[in-house]
């Protein structure tokens, strides 16, 4: 009977001598050499070779790896053969549960070379129990010291990644360093604009997909990049998540982000989500593709959450308007075609409210109106009172926000230091462990509500900033939307802070509106 043997071999790095992606390297083919060889010096008749080329040694997903024990399984061969029990794998794990105990079962013997590990010799179990150990810390320190080499360079700007973000290309001339891939930074640009014009994020994706343009991975792989991607249905279209992952990219507006998700351990290429407190910013290491006007505008819709109508754009004037009564955001609603804006708190119970409404036809026409009357003012005004003016109501603003803020931060303490008492009460025993859950849950909800708001206030205030050390533009946005004869949703981003609308005097078809400028 015919002894039958299966070769396998792998290599962790990839061969830079490669000329295409389906060549083998060179150190493929040595090992090849060297273990047929050694089949035929045995009389061995050769089963199959197992070829993993570019992965690690504890790589559990290994397509001929576990092609090979697939075939073990079924008792295919007699005999595994590699160069070192490390080609087999470097984690005492697999040692112990395949090369010390499926195999016997299986009756296949292992056998590897230039360690002399062999299955049929009993007296050697604990060297290649002591082989499995040495090859287990070797993968441990291996992993930390790429872990404080790839930190190293991810808080220092550099891009480690094995690709570059969509949008984005390997510099070839400073590793590390990522340029503009013109044909796909067009579509990014494009993805940013038609969302800021009010399209939704699925509208986006549907209008991308109608044109045929590949996604990110289907990209890649038709720039013949060794971009690994699942095989699934539809794989090449665009999807929800791919819009709504770029929109939020800092990467786009030049900081390069990093270590948003961590791998769970050295041995399994498991990834998990990490807190932004975790990851690696660097601001300006390379070329925005998108500039910072149309990326604000962009957060604050997303912040906003503005759910889209059936067509997939967002309303006009959505989370723009308030009741004047109430503070309640106006909701819309469609009656006979057209469309309208209500307070929807006047439902909540009697006297709740006064219950304004407008259609928004009507509103955009007085929109139109008082942008057309400002445009004509600030052509005419003098430039000096027109500083003074915006200054004075800027700085007006920003020393609200920061009152607020301070009053926030002194709630905040408070509620710490009222959780802090009650936890003692509990400790004392005064009170029990579900009195303590019940009255906390008060305090941590809005201890969170607060957190939230002054989140939020910096971010006003950053902007207030940053308009009061630019100075007066009111005149420059201005003149580029004179006499519109229609309003789109990136101009009501641009120009509206929000808008106030009161109920209709009665008797008349008058409704009072105050419009808050962003200006």
């Amino acid at each position: 009977m015919n002894i039958k043997v299966a070769i396998y071999c792998r290599l962790s790095e990839e061969d830079r001598n490669k000329e295409c992606e389906t060549d083998d390297s060179g150190s493929i083919q040595n090992q090849k050499a060297m273990l047929l060889g050694y089949a035929n010096e045995q009389g061995w008749e050769l089963y199959d070779i197992y070829s993993d080329d570019d992965y690690t040694g504890s790589d559990r997903r290994r397509p001929e790896f576990n092609r090979l024990i697939d075939d073990a399984r079924n008792r295919r061969f007699d005999i595994v053969l590699c160069k070192t029990q490390s080609r087999f794998t470097r984690e005492l794990e697999l040692v112990e549960k395949y090369i010390h105990g499926l195999f016997p079962i299986w009756g296949i013997r292992f056998v590897s070379i230039v360690d002399n590990a062999d299955t049929a010799n009993k007296g050697n179990k604990k060297s290649r129990q002591i082989n499995g150990l040495v090859n287990e810390w070797y993968l441990e320190d291996m992993s930390d010291n790429i872990r404080s080499v790839l930190t190293s360079r991810r808080q220092n700007g550099f891009h480690i990644g094995a690709f570059a973000l969509y949008g984005y290309k390997k510099d070839p001339c400073q590793k590390g360093h990522l340029i503009i891939d013109e044909e796909a930074a067009a579509v990014v640009r494009e993805v940013f604009t038609l969302f800021a014009q009010g399209y939704g994020k699925t509208a986006i994706a549907r209008m991308l997909n109608d044109r045929g343009i590949p996604n990110p991975t289907e990209y890649k792989r038709l720039h013949g990049l060794r971009y690994r991607q699942p095989k699934m249905k539809n794989s090449a279209l665009w999807k929800y998540f791919a819009i709504s992952d770029m929109l939020t990219n800092e990467i786009y507006i030049g900081n390069m982000v990093q270590g948003r998700y961590g791998s769970v351990s050295y041995k399994t290429k498991q990834n998990k989500p990490r807190p932004r407190s975790e990851w690696y910013i660097v601001e300006g290491t390379h070329e925005p593709i998108i500039d910072r006007g149309l990326w604000d505008r962009v957060q604050a819709m997303i912040a906003g959450r503005a759910k889209p109508f059936s067509d997939g754009t967002i309303g006009l004037f959505a989370k723009k308007v308030r009741c004047a009564n109430c503070g309640y955001t106006m909701r819309s609603s469609k009656n006979k075609g057209k469309h309208y804006l209500r307070c929807s708190n006047r439902h909540v119970a009697k006297d709740a409210c006064i219950g304004s409404f407008i259609s928004v036809d009507r509103l955009e026409a007085m929109v139109i109106a008082e942008l057309n009357r400002l445009s004509e003012e600030y052509l005419d005004r003098d430039a000096l009172a027109q500083n003074i003016g915006f200054a004075a109501n800027l700085q007006e603003r920003r020393n609200r926000l920061i009152a607020d803020l301070a009053v926030y931060e002194k709630r905040m303490e408070e509620y710490s230091k009222g959780i802090g008492d009650i936890y003692m009460d509990k400790v004392r025993g005064i009170i029990s462990e579900s009195d303590f859950i019940d009255l906390t849950k008060g305090f941590t909800a809005d201890k969170e509500r607060l957190a939230r708001a002054m989140q939020e206030g910096k971010k006003q205030l950053a902007g207030l900033d940053t308009r009061i050390a630019a100075g007066d533009n009111r005149g420059e946005l201005v003149r580029q939307y004179t006499n519109p004869e229609h309003l789109t949703r990136e101009m009501v981003e641009i120009f509206i802070d929000y808008i106030s609308v009161n109920k209709r005097i009665q008797g008349t078809r008058d409704v009072p509106v105050e419009i808050h400028w962003n200006f």
